[in-house]
């Protein structure tokens, strides 16, 4: 897409096990548009991560490999990039915020002093500078005192206190590409609800484009334009939010909106019916089957709608809906 500010094409990423060749994502494709919010859901397991380690060069080699595609940004495929040129790309023009911040800051550094460090990397400023600009940023995600906290610990922070300190972290070299990898799913509700208003407010302040990483449908439909479904290292349906969340093509995605618990539900009122459940399990991914990746667990093709032994013998291409909109299904055919 011409508008796009990051686009995926192709990628294959796959690691070396003792079993063989494991593909994580196999032949994943999407575009970022510039100021907008891609959401990319799926069971754990399904590629999610995989997919937004890849854009950012992030994946161990060995044992990963990049098999096959392009990830294009600013008209250059970060694939054939040498590590040198990453580094300028990485955190500078495109950010990452991990799901679990305690893991990502190092517990004997000063929150501070590593923001100062992510700035001087990537901008031509002097410590006194990069530090007052490591308290603006504190400041801008909603900090209390970022004078006093810019020289506390990792361990002295709360877990919503650290998760603000890698949104700074990774906001603070004016981004261009936010890449949110379940950055609340770590935190109570209500930290979650904050967290989630911060990063609408902040993307709205900085016209940034995010790709959020989640597998929490109610953060997808409020904080996204567009949505991406992945099953077993494929992708099973995209489209707008509003499309694909009013009338799923894809019977995983049926799936998964008929397991998240109605509103009234959670409001206490009266007793509601039993939650639908996906039965069985994901497949191996070192042993898929021959046709499509889901047919053992789908409730459609256990109904044996005509021409359901395609689903055990043929897997379905991706097939086009409209613009921007795809499920890969043998009863989505256009």
């Amino acid at each position: 897409m011409a508008d796009s500010v990051l686009s995926v094409q192709g990628l294959t990423a796959a690691f070396d096990t003792d079993r063989g060749r494991l593909r994580a994502v196999h032949d994943v494709s999407f575009d970022l548009p510039r100021g907008q919010t891609l959401a990319i859901v799926g069971e754990s397991g399904c590629g999610k991560s995989v997919t937004a380690l890849s854009v950012l060069g992030l994946l161990p080699v060995p044992p990963a490999v990049i098999e096959a595609g392009q990830i294009l940004y600013d008209g250059k495929n970060l694939l054939e990039l040498k590590e040198r040129e990453m580094r300028k790309i990485r955190g500078g023009k495109i950010a990452m915020i991990f799901q679990e911040p305690m893991t990502s800051l190092n517990p004997v550094y000063t929150v501070g002093s590593q923001i100062v460090e992510a700035v001087r990397l990537h901008k031509p400023l002097s410590r006194a500078a990069a530090r007052a600009r490591a308290i603006e940023m504190l400041k801008l995600v909603g900090i209390p005192s970022p004078e006093d906290r810019v020289d506390a610990y990792p361990h002295q922070l709360s877990g919503g206190m650290r998760q603000r300190v890698m949104i700074a972290m990774a906001l603070s070299c004016d981004p261009d590409v936010l890449i949110a990898d379940e950055p609340t799913t770590a935190l109570d509700v209500t930290i979650q609800a904050q967290i989630l208003d911060l990063l609408r407010r902040l993307q709205a302040e900085l016209a940034m484009s995010v790709l959020f990483i989640t597998h929490d449908l109610g953060v997808v439909e409020e904080f996204s334009n567009n949505v991406v479904v992945m099953y077993a290292g494929r992708v099973v349906e995209s489209g707008s939010v509003e499309e694909v969340f009013a009338a799923p093509e894809h019977p995983y995605t049926r799936g998964l909106l008929a397991s998240v618990p109605p509103l009234a539900a959670s409001r206490g009122a009266a007793k509601q019916a039993r939650l639908q459940t996906i039965e069985g399990v994901v497949p191996d991914l070192l042993s898929l089957p021959s046709g499509c990746r889901f047919a053992a667990r789908c409730a459609h093709k256990k109904s044996e709608p005509p021409g359901f032994e395609a689903c055990d013998s043929d897997e379905p291409a991706l097939f086009s809906l409209g613009p921007g909109r795809a499920s890969r299904c043998h009863y989505s055919q256009p």
